[in-house]
């Protein structure tokens, strides 16, 4: 097995991005001088046995690097004037041992994969191979050591956390909120640098969202309005659309028939469409570089909305449409999900819901409208789907929109099929509206407009994919 092999070399150049990612790390070094920060991308994950899922890098590990194999650890080390960048990999299977025939992670197991020149060549960073990373991180000084942790069990045990004297440790007590951890500041400062996104993250976004409208399109194409399909027969043709334009589903794909659409994480599609009711589907791609959409549509299955139907939609689509209008930079996020939210408790008072007025209701005290309203307006949106997740509360949540900015913008009304508090005919009904938002100088740009919003224009679209027929990807 070891004689005979013809070498071979990958035609491999730099990527456009690697600018990009370069000038990542160096925002990251500059804000992080003087210190080793070690970030991992995780190792595969099983699924049952000896099977794994499909790898998913790490998302903060791509942004830095845009390398997508799994084991990867990048390590930043200080050099006096900024950081030495070294990407630790697993490297092609040598020849003069058996792994290449014998090991899962051999090339006749799993492929071909980079010699490290090639890896280094198209990332446009040092690499080193994966065998030399526990002398790395065992060389790594307590105290002036940052490890992006969760991601990888064996370099969280490498490098221990931190622990500061006590006397440190209590410094943030009293009316100060206490420091975050220096670990959890690495995760942080992470987060906050992807909140803007640059011209290419902006274009990968796009690209996504726009498999994804096609994604839209292919299901309301072989959705009948005259009889039951399954949840997961839709299911899986976005996920064609996904895998075929894309990398994957950016997350499960929630497809709500009928009453499954109030229940707002329904990701087991085990239902069935059912024509006069309502189907909620909430879906992205995730693009090749792992940016992804996050879009949700409600379709009425016969090909219109009832009139409670459309009244119940009609104040979703006000409520989403505010939100939109008011986003700009500095803006404070609790202001786009006020005027959603105030909306909604109008809407909510028109169909004779609310027992108090809509000034009480929006009170802190009471939020009594949010039995059928159940979550916020929306989130960051980027190389997650939840993007930025780790950034701290005055800086996301309690803070302010800027320019760059990419959001989803997702209000719903929920009415649950066991609710008493409402009438028998709107128990069941569930109706989110959800578009990805980029936050320029003069205001919003919805990234998603190529599907349609307004309840009329949600009808006639739908027609037009009916009589249009489904076509595979091409």
């Amino acid at each position: 097995m070891r004689q005979g092999w013809r070498d071979s070399t990958l035609p491999v150049g730099p990527r456009p991005e690697v600018p990009n990612h370069a000038k990542r790390r160096a925002a990251l070094s500059a804000a992080l001088s003087g210190e080793t920060l070690v970030i991992p991308t995780g190792p595969e994950k099983v699924r049952a046995n000896d099977t794994a899922y499909r790898f998913r890098p790490g998302s903060d590990f791509v942004y830095l690097t845009g390398d997508h194999d799994p084991d990867g650890v990048l390590v930043m080390r200080p050099n006096g004037s900024g950081h030495d960048a070294v990407l630790y990999v697993r490297p092609r299977s040598p020849r003069d041992n058996d792994e290449f025939f014998r090991s899962r992670d051999g090339e006749l197991w799993v492929g071909r994969r980079h010699t490290l020149a090639e890896k280094s060549t198209e990332l446009g960073v040092e690499t080193a191979p994966l065998a030399d990373l526990p002398a790395a991180l065992a060389d790594c000084a307590p105290g002036r050591t940052r490890v992006l942790r969760g991601l990888d069990p064996s370099v969280d045990g490498a490098v221990r956390p931190y622990e500061p004297p006590k006397r440190a440790a209590a410094e943030g007590s009293g009316d100060r909120p206490a420091p975050l951890g220096r670990d959890r500041e690495l995760a942080a400062l992470l987060a906050e640098q992807k909140l803007v996104k640059d011209e290419w993250e902006i274009a990968q976004l796009q690209d996504a969202i726009d498999a994804t409208v096609r994604g839209f399109e292919d299901v309301a194409r072989v959705l009948p309005a005259d009889r039951p399909v399954r949840e997961r027969l839709l299911d899986g043709v976005f996920g064609l659309r996904a895998r075929h334009d894309g990398y994957d589903v950016g997350y499960n794909s929630i497809v709500g028939a009928g009453e499954h659409a109030t229940i707002l994480h329904w990701i087991r599609n085990t239902g069935v469409t059912r024509p006069g009711e309502l189907l909620l589907m909430d879906m992205g791609v995730e693009g090749r570089h792992l940016y992804t959409a996050d879009v949700t549509r409600v379709l009425p299955v016969s090909g219109t909305f009832t009139p409670l139907q459309r009244q119940v939609y009609d104040i979703v689509y006000a409520a989403q449409q505010a939100g939109i209008d008011v986003i700009r930079p500095g803006v404070s996020f609790k202001d786009v999900h006020r005027t959603c939210m105030r909306v909604l408790a109008e809407g909510l008072a028109d169909l004779g819901l609310l027992p108090v007025g809509v000034d009480e209701a929006m009170d802190e005290q009471s939020m009594v409208y949010r039995r059928w309203t159940l979550h916020g307006f929306g989130h960051m949106l980027g190389i997650d789907v939840h993007d930025c997740a780790n950034a701290r509360k005055e800086n996301y949540r309690d803070g302010t929109l800027g320019e760059g900015y990419v959001l989803t913008v997702e209000p719903g009304l929920y009415f649950q099929p066991e609710d008493d508090l409402v009438p028998a005919e709107l128990r069941g009904i569930g109706v989110r509206i959800e578009d990805d938002v980029l936050v320029t100088a003069d205001g919003a740009v919805n990234l998603s407009a190529g599907l349609p919003r307004r309840a009329d224009e949600v009808e006639e679209w739908l027609a037009a994919q009916r009589a249009a027929g489904f076509r595979l990807p091409g």
